[in-house]
């Protein structure tokens, strides 16, 4: 178990609540429904502690997800503390995240993992391919009952 908040620190967010968040220039969800208000704190997680994570709070939210990457020496109206949470130690984020501190914004798939430009590139062009094969196959069979 760390003993040291770690260089980086991490945060699922649901995509809306980030990007309400980009626009006003603080973040205050502390977890899925719930505020920093309300909980005094907002979750993080080390890198390793991520997918039990989303396993455990998200995969069955079904909404669109990100993987914010947080540096904790940007933070200036917060301070990460390291708390003992059932075997584990999780850094909280006491205070509101500021969007500076944040040096990274992930989409998750549905399975908890970050989406590279690749990987939306691979699915949007699947996508794509895939209607078309429809379009295909569709005007194939036109064409052969009307010849």
């Amino acid at each position: 178990m760390p003993d040291a908040v770690p260089e980086r620190i991490f945060h699922i967010a649901t995509a809306a609540d980030w990007r309400r968040a980009v626009a006003t220039g603080r973040y205050t969800t502390s977890t899925v429904g719930r505020t920093l208000d309300e909980v005094g704190f907002i979750h993080a997680c080390r890198r390793d502690q991520v997918r039990a994570v989303f396993d455990r709070y998200y995969a069955s939210l079904g909404e669109d997800l990100v993987l914010l990457t947080i540096d904790p020496a940007r933070l200036t109206a917060a301070r990460v503390v390291l708390e003992p949470v059932g075997d584990d130690i999780y850094p909280h984020v006491h205070g509101p995240l500021e969007r500076d501190a944040v040096v990274g914004v992930a989409p998750l798939d549905r399975r908890g993992r970050p989406q590279t430009l690749t990987s939306l590139w691979v699915r949007g062009m699947a996508r794509r391919m895939g209607v078309a094969l429809v379009v295909m196959v569709i005007v194939t069979v036109l064409v052969l009952a009307l010849t």
